[in-house]
């Protein structure tokens, strides 16, 4: 028996396509760095945002993440590490050399643990967690299991998400072979991201 009946499955998958599909930093960052390095960059990235929403979760589900939210000083520091974290991340991409860089020499595990500190440092995570995903726990149900279910859900969405973002965006490599036409899209993408760090800034100021 499933610790959730399967119309709220349904209901809360919907809700979490819908969530992933608002522009925010992930898309963002993502897009820059498929279009750039290429899809196994892209995936690398994925994987490590997919970690990083599955450790929220389990934090929120023992109540870490509520914390978070009730303390102000708490909150504060992290969204402003993710704020300055995400305008490094757009400074870089925008002040990268030109050179295209080979699939095979792009060092996949720094993009993985960038992925993971996007999210890890993005309190709309944690308050997600906090305050959507309980509104789809049943009661008379054990929370626990519901919670870990629910959580599953939505990191299973949000990656299929990302990696459609990846095979879409890294299409654009090839054209992108050019240095010219590469140090255009790479600066179009990191303003993008910086202006979606700013709006990260105010969005979840209290």
């Amino acid at each position: 028996m499933l610790a959730v009946s399967p119309e709220t499955l349904a209901s809360f998958a919907l809700a979490s396509f819908l969530i992933e599909l608002t522009p925010g930093p992930n898309m963002t960052y993502l897009a820059l760095v498929s279009a750039q390095d290429g899809r196994r960059a892209g995936f690398a990235t994925v994987a490590g945002i997919a970690l990083g929403l599955a450790i929220i979760g389990a934090i929120a589900g023992f109540g870490v993440a509520e914390l978070i939210q009730a303390s102000t000083l708490a909150y504060e520091t992290l969204r402003w590490a993710g704020v300055l974290f995400l305008l490094y991340l757009a400074w870089e991409g925008w002040s990268a050399g030109t050179d295209i860089v080979s699939a095979s020499s792009v060092d996949h595990e720094r993009y993985f643990i960038r992925g993971l500190m996007t999210n890890l440092l993005n309190p709309k995570a944690a308050v997600f967690y906090v305050a959507v995903l309980p509104t789809f726990v049943e009661a008379g149900k054990p929370v626990l299991a519901q919670t870990a279910l629910l959580t599953a859900i939505y990191v299973a969405v949000a990656t299929v998400v990302h990696a459609v973002i990846v095979i879409l965006a890294g299409s654009l490599e090839p054209f992108l072979n050019d240095p010219k036409r590469e140090r255009i899209a790479r600066r179009v993408l990191s303003a993008l991201l910086a202006i979606v760090a700013l709006w990260f800034a105010w969005t979840t100021a209290r």
